[in-house]
C-alpha cells in the first residue's frame, strides 16, 4: 500500500513540473501587432480572420487575444491579454480602433449607464397581475 501511495505522489509531482502555454482567442504574432492600421472591414477580416464578437447595434468588431504560461498549479502568469475594438461606418470603413490591455484591469473604466427597470417602479398588484383587465385601443382603418 505504501508503494502505491509513493508512486502516486511521485507521479503528481512529476506531472506538476510540466510547463504549459495556453492561447485564448486569436493567435497573434508580432507582425500582426505591428501592422494594425487597416482601412476597411474586408482587409481586417483578411488579416485577422473572423472576430471574437460582433456588435451589430454599434457596428463593431471585437478581437480577443491572450497568452498565459503555467509552471505549476500555484504558479501561472498571463503574458498578454488584449481586446481590439474596430468600429465601422455604413460603407464598412473603419472609423475608430482601440486596444485595451485587459491584463491590467485597473486601467479600464466601466460605464455607469444603467437600463431602467419599469417592473420595479410598478406596484405590487401590477407585478402580480400584470396587464390583466387592461384594454388596448385597436387602430381603426378608414
Amino acid at each position: 500500500m505504501i508503494k502505491i501511495l509513493t508512486y502516486i505522489f511521485a507521479l503528481l509531482i512529476l506531472a506538476n513540473c510540466s510547463n504549459n502555454t495556453t492561447y485564448s482567442g486569436k493567435l497573434l504574432n508580432q507582425d500582426e501587432l505591428d501592422d494594425l492600421n487597416f482601412k476597411d472591414k474586408k482587409k481586417l477580416i483578411q488579416k485577422l480572420g473572423s472576430p471574437s464578437f460582433v456588435d451589430p447595434i454599434e457596428n463593431k468588431f471585437f478581437y480577443f487575444a491572450q497568452k498565459s504560461k503555467k509552471k505549476s498549479i500555484f504558479k501561472s502568469k498571463i503574458e498578454y491579454s488584449y481586446v481590439f475594438v474596430f468600429k465601422f461606418n455604413e460603407e464598412e470603413i473603419i472609423i475608430s480602433s482601440k486596444v485595451y490591455d485587459t491584463k491590467n484591469l485597473e486601467n479600464i473604466k466601466f460605464s455607469s449607464d444603467k437600463t431602467t427597470n419599469e417592473i420595479v417602479k410598478r406596484g405590487l398588484l401590477e407585478k402580480i397581475f400584470g396587464g390583466v383587465g387592461t384594454q388596448q385601443e385597436l387602430p381603426t382603418t378608414p
